[in-house]
């Protein structure tokens, strides 16, 4: 898997723009501003080839992203407040029919802030995915904000404010530092050359 081969591919604001699917896609899920884009640009050796934002609800669409010869898929970070109820609910449509069609969905990486308990939307999605029989990994974003004592205190939390914690790969990773990069990386060569 060779993840220096990578192009931006295409942008859809609405779910029946979405064309079928041709080839493996590997989802990123998460809160506004948890870190998608970081994590796809660190992924790929790229600075900015998924636009970062400090503006939480920047990313409205699904952004394809065109990874040798499989799709990382960016969605649309949820729970941002100061969107309105029409553009949620275009976002909740988009997601959910993204997740709900047939497509060739390998793996969805969800995303949770590893500095906070997760969100009620975060509960929701994951209880979402293991209702759906989706495959997952949680990514704990952020890692390089806790000392080794916090994140000691957090992984325990998550023991209880997780659904099935003890049953979910989970993934510490920091886009500053690249830690669990090379994880992440071989998760997904396992998972596509497996397939």
């Amino acid at each position: 898997m060779n993840y220096n081969i990578s192009e931006f591919s295409a942008s859809y604001g609405l779910f029946n723009q979405i064309p079928r699917s041709d080839r493996l896609e590997f989802a990123f899920s998460g809160h506004s501003n948890v870190g998608k884009s970081s994590l796809i640009n660190k992924l790929l050796n790229r600075k900015s080839l998924a636009r970062v934002s400090a503006t939480p609800g920047k990313t409205s669409t699904i952004n394809f992203f065109a990874v040798d010869s499989i799709y990382f898929v960016d969605l649309p970070g949820y729970g941002y407040a100061k969107v309105s109820k029409n553009e949620k609910k275009r976002w909740a449509d988009l997601i959910e029919g993204y997740l709900h069609d047939e497509r060739d969905l390998a793996l969805v990486f969800q995303l949770i802030d590893f500095r906070h308990k997760p969100t009620d939307d975060d509960i929701m999605m994951i209880n979402f995915l293991i209702d759906s029989e989706i495959p997952f990994v949680v990514v704990l974003t952020k890692a390089d904000k806790l000392r080794k004592k916090e994140r000691e205190a957090r992984l325990e939390a998550f023991r209880t404010e997780i659904p099935c914690f003890e049953d979910i790969t989970t993934v510490e990773f920091s886009a500053e530092t690249g830690e669990g990069v090379e994880e992440l990386r071989a998760i997904i060569t396992d998972v596509a050359e497996g397939e």
